[in-house]
């Protein structure tokens, strides 16, 4: 007779506040959005007290840190980067079934991590500041960078391990003590960042996490007397009120937030091409991409050849469980997101007629526990539909017919949002055009309108953000400040 194995237990993770891992008395559970049965960890809700608590510890440890020079500070990056190198593959596993995206999409996220910890590392090495000749005799005259203080980082659940990356390491490296806000549907990937750091030896307080309630922490990091800065990056609902209440404080605040990003695809374009690039941009992470194509906008000449195109190769995509070898899109990260992609949906059929492939929520084996939507294509949507207009945040494209490439540009920069933009073309007199023309602050051409490289700056216009640029060397920017030093000798 054989013998139960026994279940193991669900881990548990703490905050971490002050060099400590922190445990509540109350809690939250992340599950897989892919089968909900699996829960993926319980995590310790913080309160408003833990935010006042780390903020304080950051203040406390923020002058040992700053006075630590920054090629030191960089070897802690540099050992964190090590330690996650030699986790990569439970990373990506664990971030596929907390999120939900493919595991291929997982580990070149978690790679990307990595590198972006390493990249930082090496500016510490090379910090730049500003040294010109003075207009007066015997005067040295130059400008040296210095850190903000304490900064509040507010990071979304769509890039879990990324978009933290990108904002704890040049904050770090650029002497400021941090406190780290992860979304609560996807908080572990986040908190693997803070586990490689404090394994590496950051000093206490230098790094502090609080995993919990955005309303309540995020007011609470707000109103925090030792934050200066706030970094976000999420909805732009939370982004304007983030604005308002932290300019009342006059703290430096970054917003990245939404987008109903275009790809244009004129008839001189590669159509294969071309339709691989914007099903690879609006479907691949379940659309749930700041830089997703949400829009399509074809020239007369191609339209129906394109839609048609378009169409078969949407119907050839895998849906299903990320860890499962083959599959191309996975669930929504949870139920909330499901249930907002399938009443834009609903809106769709009402303003532009049924979607020509997709739809509906699967069903059946294999998708019943979890949250997953049809891959969904609308043809012939007019620009002021509100599928056209605002962001869905899943896996729908709207597509608009254009007269010819200027009708195109219009179509394009009717909108408030401003993130990423591309064009599908083999003209390059219309590529500059468009280049100059694009109202978006990350363009691309013959590529998907998603996928950025961390070594450029990123960001966007109009509505879609606030404040400096993130990521490469503009970075620096948000998260140090310069003083100007007059010598006479």
């Amino acid at each position: 007779m054989s013998t139960p194995q026994a279940q193991p237990a669900t881990p548990h993770f703490a905050n971490y506040i002050n060099g400590e891992w922190v445990t509540s008395s109350k809690t939250f559970e992340s599950r897989n959005p892919a089968n909900t049965d699996e829960v993926i960890g319980v995590f310790s809700k913080a309160t408003a007290a833990d935010m006042e608590t780390a903020a304080k510890a950051a203040e406390a440890a923020l002058p040992g840190w700053a006075s630590m020079p920054a090629p030191a500070r960089g070897n802690i990056l540099y050992k964190a980067a090590d330690i996650l190198e030699k986790k990569f593959d439970q990373l990506g596993a664990e971030m596929t079934r907390e999120e939900g995206k493919t595991l291929p999409e997982a580990k070149g996220e978690v790679r990307r991590a990595i590198n972006i910890f390493r990249y930082f590392a090496g500016e510490g090495s090379r910090l730049d500041g500003v040294m010109v000749p003075s207009e007066r005799e015997r005067v040295h005259v130059f400008a040296i960078r210095k850190p903000i203080g304490v900064v509040g980082l507010v990071t979304p659940w769509n890039f879990p391990i990324a978009i933290p990356a990108w904002k704890m390491a040049p904050a770090l490296i650029c002497g400021n003590t941090i406190i780290v806000k992860p979304a609560s549907v996807a908080p572990l990937s986040a908190w693997r960042l803070v586990e490689a750091l404090h394994e590496a030896g950051a000093p206490k307080g230098v790094v502090n996490f609080v995993a919990g309630s955005g309303g309540e922490l995020g007011a609470a990091l707000v109103n925090a007397k030792p934050v200066k800065a706030i970094s976000f990056t999420g909805s732009n609902e939370i982004g304007h009120w983030i604005h308002q209440e932290a300019s009342k404080r006059r703290l430096r605040i970054q917003l990245e937030m939404g987008g109903k990003n275009p790809t244009i695809v004129l008839a001189d374009a590669d159509l294969k091409t071309a339709v691989e690039n914007v099903v690879n941009a609006a479907f691949f992470s379940t659309g749930q991409k700041c830089t997703a194509t949400s829009r399509a906008i074809v020239e007369d000449a191609i339209y129906d050849r394109f839609v048609a195109a378009l169409v078969e190769r949407t119907k050839s995509l895998k849906v299903g469980d990320g860890m499962k070898p083959g599959i191309e899109i996975g669930p929504c990260v949870d139920e909330g997101q499901m249930n907002t992609v399938l009443k834009y949906i609903e809106i769709g059929r009402k303003e532009s007629g049924e979607p020509k492939c997709g739809g509906k929520r699967l069903t059946g084996e294999g998708y019943d526990k979890g949250y997953f939507v049809e891959p969904t294509v609308f043809a012939d949507v007019k620009p002021e539909h509100t599928i056209a207009r605002e962001e869905i945040f899943g896996p729908v494209l709207a597509v608009t017919r254009a007269k010819d490439f200027e009708d195109a540009m219009r179509i394009a920069n009717d909108t408030p949002f401003g993130l990423s933009s591309s064009i599908q073309t083999s003209s390059l007199s219309k590529m500059f055009d468009y280049v100059y023309r694009a109202e978006a602050g990350l363009l691309t051409i013959n590529l998907p309108s998603a996928g950025v490289e961390y070594q450029l700056p990123f960001g966007g216009t109009k509505d879609s953000s606030f404040g400096p640029k993130e990521q490469g060397p503009a970075a620096l920017d948000f998260y140090s400040d310069f003083k100007t030093v007059y010598v006479k000798y």
